[in-house]
């Protein structure tokens, strides 16, 4: 479990320099500021998530069945969350109107919400010595 939660936050953490740099060199001429910000906004979530798996997928104090469900609901709430504010951000790049499915970003958003809660619970269930 350990490896498939590192590998997916590896995975995750680079798609966000390559998309943060897409951004920020790309995405300038086609897009306006705020679509850009809104963009490096989906863009730092991921980045942050990719660091959380990583962090989870190296540590001994979460057990491999809570990990599974971490991995899932990161990667869930990662695709909900970021995938959605990238299709809303370039829809005027699309023919697509991700405006019809901009109601997942905060889907995504409580995904994410309810993963660091389910990380909170774990780390209160470990015994002080």
């Amino acid at each position: 479990m350990d490896r498939k939660v590192m590998i997916s936050g590896s995975i995750f953490g680079l798609i966000a320099i390559i998309l943060g740099a897409f951004a920020a060199h790309g995405l300038e001429k086609l897009i306006d500021a705020a679509s850009v910000d809104s963009f490096q906004t989906g863009v730092r979530y991921q980045m942050y998530h990719a660091l959380l798996l990583l962090f989870i997928g190296s540590t001994d104090k979460i057990s491999k069945k809570t990990k599974g469900i971490l991995l899932i609901l990161l990667i869930l709430g990662l695709l909900f969350f970021s995938g959605s504010i990238y299709g809303l951000s370039t829809n005027t790049l699309t023919s697509f109107d991700f405006k019809n499915i901009g109601f997942i970003t905060p889907l995504g958003g409580l995904l994410l919400v309810i993963s660091w809660l389910l990380l909170l619970v774990e780390f209160l269930k470990i015994k002080k010595y």
